[in-house]
């Protein structure tokens, strides 16, 4: 779940409302969002993971929160909350090897390999499970390919490379190029290895192309893993969902007396053919499994004029809790990922509080983002208020801590006519758009956002972009690298008085005026021609007339 945008300083900065008039003129505050981010990943919050004791604070604190900013609870019978109901899924005691004609290999947990499942509701044993190379696992009829060819998988072990095939060679257009589609996400990956029966999948990490490093997998991967309940939980996800290291991909082929570069540029082609490396896979792993709920935070600021139309703002609450048990630093705080969402949101709440709107207002926390947008999939599964008739949404999750900024990125540019709004207030800061800077890391795929836009709702997720003010590019793309290497989805990533949230506050403000635009007129903003997302949209169209 790659998070962007890397943010800004402890400033206030007026809004001009557009639209109804409001009583007061109101204010964005750095100071405030600090204070919010500062209190929910402090290490008494032990980083927010999911069903845990630091749940309940979590309610408390933003429930009072939108109390105080004038929010009316927007959850279930009148409440603040949406209760999730997930299936969560521990495992322990990991012991796989692999025999390959060169010998046996262990695969070390954490250091070669991380292993986790969420289609296996008990112990999981395998017993010479053979070995298949199936490069990036993609069947794409509409593309005419298929990385299977008809081979039996049912029972095998799958070997895939992480991203699609355009990734290292973006010229052959055979996808999108250089930005990723959802058949190079990870999720995806799984889901069509289970469609084929195979018993698990290993994914070669690659840095570049996962667009994190191995630190990050393994504390994503190595803790309790959750889905929503499904009758028959092997039906989309493997026993085996796992992830090996680059090297320990090499040892791996080079013993099996295959070279992996090679099939590499193999796997880019439509003719590529699957590859029986005569290897086997063996051990197992205890799985316990249990169900759970949590929650969804959920504020309303009723409309006026049209209540039954809804602008949404949201971010999702949730981090990876204890994520390094034996380190000195055991707790994952998430403060950039996604206090600072959490903050903005709690923020944006007190600027709406002081205002009256035609439409009705919005303001959701996820939960479950990190184990793969549950909590986003389970309300656009079960809405509180109908998707047909929410107008629109602005995400955020990870903003910028990192100063002001000339430019303003959107990840999975050209997909909405929110774009253009976003333009026309950006304008008048002085901003530029820019279009997804890193397209190939499929963030549009990675964030709550993605679970309403494939139901047709359309969301728009920015970050800052990075030409910073103080720096420019070089600087912006420096701090954006060193967060992915040293705090993304990592320890390091804590609350910090150094940090400069001017961007942020530049951010929020377009937000607002965005949001405050939708909710006092009557645009229904739609979807490019030429977005995939535009039929789910059209299908409802009755609904909004």
């Amino acid at each position: 779940m790659l998070k962007r945008a890397l943010i800004a300083s402890a400033a206030m900065v007026l809004l001009a409302s557009p639209g109804l008039a409001a009583p007061a003129r109101p204010v964005i505050s750095a100071a405030r969002i600090s204070q919010d981010v500062k209190v929910i990943s402090g290490d008494d919050y032990e980083g927010r993971g999911i069903a845990t004791p630091a749940e309940p604070k979590v309610i408390d604190y933003m429930s009072k929160g939108f109390a105080a900013a004038g929010l009316q609870p927007g959850g279930e019978d009148g409440g603040w909350t949406q209760a999730v109901h997930l299936r969560r899924f521990s495992v322990s005691g990991a012991r796989l090897s692999l025999e390959t004609p060169a010998g046996p290999m262990a695969l070390r947990q954490g250091d070669d390999i991380v292993t986790s499942t969420r289609g296996a509701t008990g112990d999981v044993a395998f017993d010479h499970a053979p070995l298949v190379f199936v490069g990036y696992g993609v069947v794409a009829p509409e593309r005419n390919w298929d990385d299977f060819k008809g081979m039996d998988v049912k029972g095998k072990i799958l070997v895939e490379l992480v991203n699609d095939p355009d990734f290292a060679e973006p010229q052959l257009m055979t996808f999108n190029g250089k930005a990723m589609t959802y058949y190079g996400r990870w999720t995806y990956k799984y889901e069509e290895a289970a469609r084929h029966g195979a018993a698990g999948v290993l994914i070669i990490h690659d840095a570049d192309a996962a667009s994190y490093g191995w630190d990050t997998v393994r504390n994503s991967w190595t803790g309790d893993q959750f889905d929503i309940v499904r009758p028959d939980p092997s039906a989309v996800s493997p026993r085996l969902e796992s992830w090996i290291t680059h090297e320990t991909a090499n040892k791996l082929f080079k013993a099996a007396g295959l070279d992996l570069g090679e099939l590499r540029k193999k796997a880019r082609s439509r003719d590529f053919q699957p590859v029986a490396m005569n290897v086997s896979l063996s051990g197992g792993y205890k799985v316990e499994s249990s169900e759970i709920v949590t929650h969804n935070i959920i504020g309303r600021l009723p409309g006026t004029g049209h209540p039954d139309e809804t602008i949404l703002y949201t971010a999702h609450w949730d981090h990876l809790g204890i994520c390094a048990p034996e380190a000195k630093d055991r707790i994952c705080n998430g403060a950039v990922d996604n206090g600072t969402g959490v903050g903005t949101l709690m923020e944006l709440a007190r600027a709406f509080g002081k205002t009256h709107n035609d439409r009705s207002v919005v303001f959701i926390a996820f939960t479950a983002e990190e184990s793969g947008l549950l909590g986003s999939e389970y309300y656009a599964s079960n809405p509180l208020y109908p998707l047909a008739r929410t107008v629109a949404g602005i995400n955020m999750d990870a903003l910028n801590v990192n100063g002001a900024t000339r430019d303003i990125e959107v990840i999975g540019s050209g997909q909405s006519s929110l774009e253009d709004l976003l333009a026309k207030y950006a304008k008048k800061q002085g901003r530029v758009l820019e279009p997804d800077q890193m397209p190939e890391a499929g963030s549009f795929f990675r964030s709550d956002h993605f679970t309403l836009v494939k139901r047709g709702v359309p969301m728009l997720n920015a970050g800052s972009g990075q030409d910073l003010v103080k720096g420019g590019l070089r600087a912006g793309r420096a701090a954006a690298d060193d967060y992915i290497r040293n705090r993304y989805h990592q320890p390091g990533d804590e609350w910090s008085a150094k940090w400069d949230l001017s961007g942020l506050v530049q951010d929020a403000t377009l937000y607002y005026e965005i949001g405050r635009d939708l909710a006092n007129s009557r645009q229904w903003p739609a979807w490019r021609d030429t977005s995939e997302f535009k039929a789910a949209r059209d299908a409802t169209a009755a609904d909004r007339k």
